[in-house]
């Protein structure tokens, strides 16, 4: 069985070589690459990034890309804001989503990965249709550049994002396993989805949490070890279904605090690979 490397999430930016070396220097050869900013998707940045990653040994698994607009981190304002589901940003998210597929493309990266949003459970509803229609012009594009879109957990339920890969169909889908977002959104354990999805997954962010305690805001990130998720069964399921992609930690603070907790990740890492 195919021992799985560990990776870790870093920003992309104009001048991308101090993330890329910082990952280099956790002693890791995977990344992925994440930016909020489409304007990023130049040829000089690509150049860089590309020049960086062959400097220090890097692969990046994947270029995950945010969109322009408000977004609000929370059950109250955050399905009226996250992702393709708010009409008011759908058309500029589009934008920016089919600009991330082609620098990928362009790069050679292989994907794009991305939240979609509170995709509506209810199939029934309007809005499940405009998202399907949507994500259909953003994968159309993936499949001419040769990539993959993938989906972040987090926002919906494991069946609701199964039912939307089915709708949208073909090979260019897969799903990036966030294990903290199912249980930080309260949608499933993540163990368990793997029942549902887990042949679509493709790469992960290893992220602990605790479930939510309060019907209006998310659950809390907590380090790698601390919260629900049983790495061990999670990692060992992965290995069952024939995953085969990166463990990328991610840990949403910053500062000393993240790169302690980024190498104790590392370290807690290193015997379930």
């Amino acid at each position: 069985m195919k021992k799985l490397d560990i990776g870790v999430l870093v920003g992309l930016v104009a001048e991308p070589d101090d993330e890329i070396r910082r990952v280099a220097d956790f002693g890791l050869g995977s990344c992925q690459i994440v930016t909020w900013k489409p304007e990023l998707y130049t040829d000089a940045v690509g150049e860089a990034l590309l020049a960086s990653a062959g400097r220090h040994g890097v692969k990046i698994s994947t270029l995950w890309a945010g969109y322009p607009g408000k977004m609000i981190w929370n059950f109250l304002q955050g399905p009226a804001t996250i992702g393709l589901v708010p009409r008011e940003h759908r058309a500029e998210r589009v934008a920016a989503l089919v600009a991330a597929a082609k620098f990928a493309g362009q790069l050679g990266l292989g994907s794009i990965t991305t939240h979609v949003g509170f995709i509506p459970e209810d199939p029934n509803d309007p809005l499940f249709t405009e998202v399907l229609e949507a994500l259909g012009e953003i994968v159309g594009v993936c499949r001419d550049e040769g990539i993959e879109f993938r989906f972040e957990t987090g926002q919906e339920t494991p069946v609701t994002l199964l039912r939307t890969i089915q709708r949208l169909g073909g090979d260019a889908l897969g799903i990036n396993l966030d294990t903290a977002n199912l249980i930080l959104y309260g949608k499933a354990n993540p163990l368990d989805s793997l029942d549902v999805f887990g042949q679509y997954v493709r790469d992960t962010h290893i992220k602990d949490g605790l479930y939510p305690t309060d019907g209006d805001s998310l659950g809390r990130e907590v380090p790698v070890g601390e919260g629900k998720v049983d790495f061990p069964a999670v990692i060992a399921r992965l290995k069952e279904l024939g995953y085969t992609g990166p463990l990328t930690i991610e840990r949403e603070i910053s500062g000393a605090e993240q790169d302690r907790d980024i190498r104790a990740a590392i370290e807690y890492l290193k015997p379930l690979c």
